[in-house]
């Protein structure tokens, strides 16, 4: 079953989660509990076992090794196999988590995400006063790996899907791929895939005082080459005493079936959405990755980051087609508003929702207040920015009031007001106004901005009180 829960809001975990078992490369038991976090707080693990409990934020800029599974440090704290926690979240609708272990690796359970869910699942996720504001890729994004012939690529789309290829030149696996269309079809087709391993990999791992923790009930062993006698051998060890369990020419170790015929390339996908959550902002685009690994989607993660930090200023700004008919036209507006020429400073509403209000503005130079404002310099006053600003907030406010009755809004603050560029004759004005609060007892709270050519030009904080309009 699919969840439901408002993609466009915030969720924390409904009440603590305890897990506890080995760690997949340390071997050490560990235990962890996930709790409840404040909106915008993100994921952070801490490791109540230092002195301190210092805290890592899970941030693509804090990864610290990704050879064998994902790692996050700061100074001393550091905190490995993050991957199937963080998808398990992302899949589950959290935003928000502080992840307490006592040690430096997160349990590797059955090798997926699954046993993460589950626990989520049970105590429920709990939405938060706070709007989830999603991240829009409006131009490709690729890296690429020559050397792994890696390729992961973000596409424009209105909603966040992943799709996964994978080709290790194995006759056993060939060449698989999956596809994630929707978070929410996560926790049902993609959290139980296990994470896989060739059998002929594992011998240097051990060699290197790697797996520890690794059995055969936390991963998927491929067989696609022969290993020596004494190999196999040195192998058995991780079997913990299993009997039956063979070694084929090629195959998988027939300790368990797979769960999807293309378990690999699902599990590949979990990893994805657990590494990307490292980027720390929601993002909407299509992924594409085809032979990704830990690596590979950390570097990718950091190039969106580096993408949303230079657009971000930019997400939000109101898009205006000329050709739709408006919300409000001038008659409209001035059914709402008692505002008249000269100083009526909005032609048009563009959109209008509960929360939210655009309107129009086109500057004309045939505005009487040119003829005394910088002659010769034409350059719209600041404080009739504003005001435009403040008409268009009005619209919003009065809107609000659904009793019949006619209100006016009077303007009792305005605060943080900065101009960032010029307005001169030609321009047009989009004139944003959101709820900062919602309006109780006719008191409205509300952020203004005036974006000009997609650029933010002004910007205020401003309250504002609806007031019953008297009747002659």
């Amino acid at each position: 079953m699919e969840l439901n829960f408002n993609p466009d809001k915030q969720h924390t975990i409904a009440a603590d989660i305890s897990l506890e078992g080995v760690g997949l490369h340390t071997g050490a038991h560990i235990k962890i509990t996930i709790s409840a976090a404040n909106t915008n707080e993100g994921f952070q693990f801490k490791r109540i076992d230092l002195d301190g409990q210092p805290i890592v934020k899970a941030d693509c800029d804090k990864v610290a090794d990704t050879s064998h599974n994902t790692t996050i440090q700061q100074g001393d704290a550091k905190v490995s196999t993050i991957e199937h926690l963080l998808a398990a979240l992302v899949g589950s609708g959290v935003d928000n988590a502080i992840i307490s272990l006592n040690g430096p690796e997160v349990p590797i359970l059955d090798g997926s995400a699954q046993p993460f869910v589950d626990a989520i699942t049970k105590v429920g996720i709990v939405e938060q006063d706070a709007e989830k504001i999603w991240y829009e890729i409006n131009e490709p994004i690729v890296f690429k790996d020559d050397a792994t012939g890696t390729t992961i690529t973000a596409l424009p789309c209105d909603h966040f899907s992943v799709t996964s290829l994978i080709d290790f030149k194995s006759p056993v696996l060939g060449c698989q791929f999956a596809t994630l269309e929707n978070i929410a079809e996560f926790n049902t087709e993609i959290a139980n895939c296990r994470t896989f391993t060739f059998l002929h990999e594992i011998e240097p791992l051990l060699k290197n005082n790697l797996i520890k923790g690794g059995d055969l009930d936390n991963a998927v062993v491929v067989v696609d080459r022969p290993v020596s006698s004494e190999t196999e051998g040195h192998l058995r060890s991780l079997f913990k005493n299993r009997e039956g369990v063979q070694i084929p020419e090629k195959g998988y170790l027939n300790n368990s079936e797979l769960r999807y015929f293309n378990e690999p390339a699902r599990h590949k996908l979990l990893d994805i959405v657990g590494d990307l959550a490292l980027i720390g902002y929601p993002i909407k685009a299509k992924i594409i990755a085809n032979k990704p690994g830990h690596k590979s989607n950390v570097a990718f993660a950091k190039a969106v980051k580096q993408y949303i930090k230079k657009t971000k200023q930019n997400q939000g700004i109101p898009v205006y087609d000329a050709t739709k008919a408006p919300v409000y036209d001038y008659a409209g507006i001035e059914k709402t508003l008692p505002h008249r020429y000269p100083f009526l400073l909005v032609d048009k509403i563009i959109d209008l929702s509960e929360h939210h209000i655009v309107g129009v503005k086109n500057v004309t130079f045939n505005e009487p207040f040119f003829q005394g404002h910088f002659p010769g310099n034409p350059i719209m006053p600041g404080v009739l920015q504003i005001e435009a600003l403040a008409q268009t907030g009005g619209v919003l406010c009065i809107n609000s009031m659904n009793d019949g009755a006619q209100y006016d809004t009077y303007f009792l603050k305005i605060d943080n007001c900065k101009f960032k560029q010029m307005i001169r004759p030609g321009d047009t004005l989009l004139l944003k106004m959101e709820l900062s609060a919602p309006i109780r007892r006719g008191i409205c709270e509300m952020h203004g901005s005036v974006y000009v050519n997609g650029k933010l030009a002004a910007e205020a904080d401003l309250v504002a009180q609806i007031v019953k309009r008297k009747q002659d």
